[in-house]
This record gives C-alpha cells, sequence and structure tokens, in this order.
C-alpha cells in the first residue's frame, strides 16, 4: 500500500484545502501508477508547529508560509 506524506506549517491551509491536496495528490500518482494502486493509496498530511522547521537555514513562522502561499 503506497504511502504518502505530505508536510506543512499548521493554520496554514484550511481544511478544503487539505482534501484538495489529498484528492490532487492521489489523481497524480493515479497517473503514474495506474487505479488499482490509488486506490490503495494512503495520504497524510502532517501539520508542523510554527518555528519548528527550518527553511533556508532559519525558521518559519506561519506568517512566512501564508505569505508563499500569496505568492503563488
Amino acid at each position: 500500500m503506497p504511502l504518502i506524506d505530505i508536510q506543512v506549517l499548521e493554520n496554514v491551509f484550511s481544511d478544503a484545502e487539505k482534501v484538495q491536496m489529498i484528492e490532487s495528490v492521489t489523481k497524480a500518482f493515479r497517473d503514474v501508477a495506474g487505479q488499482t494502486m490509488a486506490d490503495a493509496t494512503s495520504v497524510r498530511i502532517h501539520e508542523i508547529k510554527s518555528g519548528s522547521w527550518g527553511y533556508g537555514g532559519r525558521p518559519m513562522f506561519i506568517e512566512d508560509a501564508r505569505a508563499m502561499k500569496t505568492r503563488g
């Protein structure tokens, strides 16, 4: 059973956006591996506490992630 983990900072994505992530990642996996594999795929979203994730040698905070998100 394939397992896909997604890590994001907490309080950056809404529940609806997390559902969209799960659906989109599963669809992308299905496009490569086939429907049978996709049906057995588990996707987990791990929310990391603000400040507990380093990026470019410095801690990231919710505000940083939200700014990145709005830049597209």
